[in-house]
């Protein structure tokens, strides 16, 4: 693709509103805020603004707030979904999308209330309804999480 066909098929902004229509994810379990660049069939990038008022951080650790490793994953599955959804349009919004792996997953420094959290996924490659993709988790511009995983779509 040449980069004026790559820039026309790019996507500034997701909002909160249309990520809901594309996943079927709620709170408490909705971990992006906005999706702000979507390359369908490529790459997106997502944000989570990390607030003290996540249920979470009563548990995690009431003493010193610490966003679990896993959610920050997790956000990286659900940018996923939203990059997976744009790129095969409409017929894909609202389906369920499972993990299947989750590999090499490195957690380098604490996510805190207060943080934004930027999330970078990137296609590797897909199957049929399979998909795998590099994710990588930034706070500002410090790498805080990285891992490979790879997710269904369901067709139900």
């Amino acid at each position: 693709m040449d980069a004026a066909a790559e820039a026309e098929d790019r996507v500034e902004e997701i909002g909160i509103e249309r990520i809901m229509r594309m996943i079927p994810h709620r709170y408490p379990f909705l971990l992006i805020d906005k999706v702000v660049e979507v390359r369908p069939d490529n790459d997106a990038v997502g944000i989570k603004n990390v607030t003290i008022n996540e249920p979470f951080f009563a548990g995690h650790f009431p003493q010193r707030p610490v966003m679990p490793g896993v959610l920050i994953i997790e956000s990286m599955a659900q940018t996923a979904a939203v990059l997976v959804v744009q790129t095969l349009g409409a017929k894909a919004e609202g389906k369920l999308v499972y993990f299947m792996t989750v590999d090499n997953a490195r957690f380098r420094k604490p996510v805190v209330p207060g943080d934004r959290l930027q999330v970078h996924v990137s296609k590797q490659r897909n199957r049929g309804s399979v998909w795998k993709f590099n994710g990588e988790a930034f706070v500002g511009d410090k790498l805080v999480a990285e891992a490979t995983f790879a997710a269904m779509i369901l067709d139900e």
